[in-house]
């Protein structure tokens, strides 16, 4: 077995993505509940420092951004190591640096995604930030223009601000969070503007200009002004210079069809020899969905049988703002689209027990396919809310019955108590 890679083994997430960003969330947390001590229990004088963050991540999270410990694990799992870029040049066969690999069972590929730039006027060949550059900062600046109100945006947003830099977001959407409920990516929007941060939605930035170490970023006739930018404006496939073409596939594409066992899929049917994971095959940038397709692959390419199929009914995501926004299934919009009789509940986190003693902001909200009674889609946004959705991911997985699900015994004062609270609102 031959494992290829031109970047750093792991891909995005360990080095750029999830696992360093909430090393800075949860250090930005325990600063925001610092804060809170003179309302809830005396007083707490709060001086942040970057330092130790910036410490974490490059000791503790990336090893100084080295990915030595991963190859070396893959290698005492008996894959050869082939550091370079590969392309595909036919059937089962793949070129590296001048290397000619032929597999005698097939190829998977799972290049993953790196940022994207939008078309803006001025930005290219500007000094601005994507999530890997704000992520090996040893030094914050004053202040922040971030492009891109989706998890990448908001989060960084949110956890910069709350060790002292001035923020500001301009998302092209009518809410942060754009695939989300609409009242998720509304109510994060109003806990960031309280905390400070300018929140500018339904607007999209027409120029970029540097000069002197200040950014000018002119929003639709607005003027903002920021000694660095940070561009969080969605993802652009890796599989530009692949040689898709080599086995019969348009090379422009941006996601690749697959099937339930991830088998490509070309004009014609299936591609021979030939698997994809991850980003993509589209079914979203997330971490946990390349780790779920993964034994999915490796299954059928063994020849497994009764290997497992993908199923994405059930597929969950998490912003980890504070509050976290986490989602599972279809939206409500979606459901209704999908041509659904839907019924929605809805509770108030501030409205639940423990909610309201934490004083915490939040919601959860619930998606009935009202035929079938089964949730088919839910959204929590509360402290820890991305935990409280385990809960909705089983049942939306497992189509447990609603009127199962509100005759369940839920511990009280909890959190999750606010979904039985929700589904009694299913109306």
């Amino acid at each position: 077995m031959v494992g290829i890679d031109e970047r750093l083994v792991g891909g995005e997430c360990p080095y750029f993505g999830c696992i360093p960003s909430k090393m800075i969330l949860r250090a930005a947390d325990a600063l925001a509940e610092a804060r809170k001590v003179s309302g809830l229990a005396g007083s707490a004088e709060v001086s942040p420092d970057w330092a130790p963050v910036a410490a974490r991540i490059r000791d503790e999270a990336t090893s100084d951004w080295d990915d030595a410990a991963a190859v070396e694990r893959i290698e005492q799992a008996g894959v050869r190591f082939v550091r370079g870029h590969a392309r595909l040049s036919g059937e089962r066969t793949v070129e590296v640096d001048g290397q000619r690999f032929v597999a005698s069972r097939g190829v998977v590929l799972d290049p993953g995604t790196r940022p994207a730039a939008p078309p803006v006027d001025g930005l290219e060949g500007t000094p601005y930030w994507t999530n890997r550059e704000v992520l090996q900062v040893e030094t914050l600046p004053a202040s922040l223009i971030v492009v891109g109100g989706g998890p990448i945006g908001a989060e960084l947003a949110q956890g910069l601000a709350r060790f002292g830099v001035e923020v500001a977001v301009v998302e092209g959407a009518d809410h942060l969070l754009g695939n989300d409920e609409p009242e998720a990516g509304e109510l994060l929007g109003t806990v960031l503007a309280e905390e400070g941060i300018q929140v500018l939605t339904g607007e999209h930035v027409t120029s970029v200009s540097y000069a002197d170490g200040t950014f000018t970023v002119d929003v639709a006739g607005t003027v903002l002004t920021a000694d660095k930018l940070l561009v969080a404006a969605g993802r652009t496939p890796n599989l530009d210079d692949l040689g898709l073409e080599t086995v019969g596939l348009d090379p422009t594409v941006r996601t690749l069809d697959v099937d339930e066992h991830m088998r490509v899929q070309g004009p014609d049917g299936p591609v021979a020899g030939l698997w994809a994971i991850g980003d993509v095959v589209g079914h979203g940038a997330f971490t946990h969905v390349s780790m779920y397709q993964s034994p999915i692959a490796a299954a059928d390419v063994r020849g497994v049988a009764d290997a497992p199929v993908a199923d994405y009914r059930a597929l969950p995501h998490v912003t980890f703002t504070d509050p976290e926004v986490g989602a599972v299934g279809m939206t409500e919009q979606q459901a209704r689209d999908a041509g659904l009789r839907v019924r929605v509940g809805q509770q108030d986190v501030a409205a639940n027990t423990r909610g309201w003693i934490a004083q915490a902001r939040g919601l959860v909200k619930v998606v009935e396919d009202a035929d079938r009674g089964v949730l088919v889609g839910a959204t929590v946004v509360a402290p820890a809310g991305g935990e409280v959705l385990g809960l909705l991911t089983t049942a939306v997985h497992a189509e447990v019955p609603t009127r199962t699900l509100l005759g369940q015994i839920y511990a009280f004062p909890t959190l999750h108590r606010a979904v039985l609270e929700a589904l009694q609102d299913l109306s």
